[in-house]
């Protein structure tokens, strides 16, 4: 299991390049949680270890959320001196790839309208509770084509 703040800069690196779909800490958040879902549904484990709770604006990683609040809505710079070989395999920087593929192409408003379309944030979101890594691996598996 990897750590989800190297899972984040990893998605930062990414959004680096790309000035038009560079990512705020809502893109952040959506990523990380299609990031943990589809790892559920693939590979039957979790990515990271870190919770995941629907809040207002959708599913969020609460140690992630904090760490760029400061950032408000603003794009966040990618991270000075961070090598994903250090901290993945290769098979998960492909995996990360795909998904930075998917749904890094959307904007944040996009990616938080479609969670709040997908079952797992309506059902936890009246109690702004934690999505369990059961409910998110059986979610993530009816999405899988």
């Amino acid at each position: 299991m990897v750590n989800v703040h190297d899972v984040a800069k990893y998605f930062l690196l990414k959004g680096d390049d790309d000035d038009e779909n560079g990512i705020c800490n809502l893109k952040l958040q959506k990523l990380l949680y299609y990031a943990q879902g589809f790892h559920l549904a693939l590979f039957e484990q979790p990515l990271f270890d870190s919770p995941i709770a629907a809040w207002r604006h959708g599913p969020v990683c609460p140690a992630v959320y904090h760490q760029y609040k400061n950032h408000n809505g603003n794009l966040i710079s990618a991270p000075k001196d961070f090598e994903p070989t250090s901290f993945f395999s290769q098979s998960q920087i492909e995996f990360l790839d795909e998904v930075y593929e998917v749904f890094g192409q959307f904007s944040a408003w996009k990616l938080r309208n479609m969670t709040h379309d997908e079952p797992l944030w309506a059902s936890n979101e009246i109690n702004a509770g934690e999505i369990s890594v059961d409910e998110m691996a059986n979610y993530f598996k009816t999405q899988i084509k």
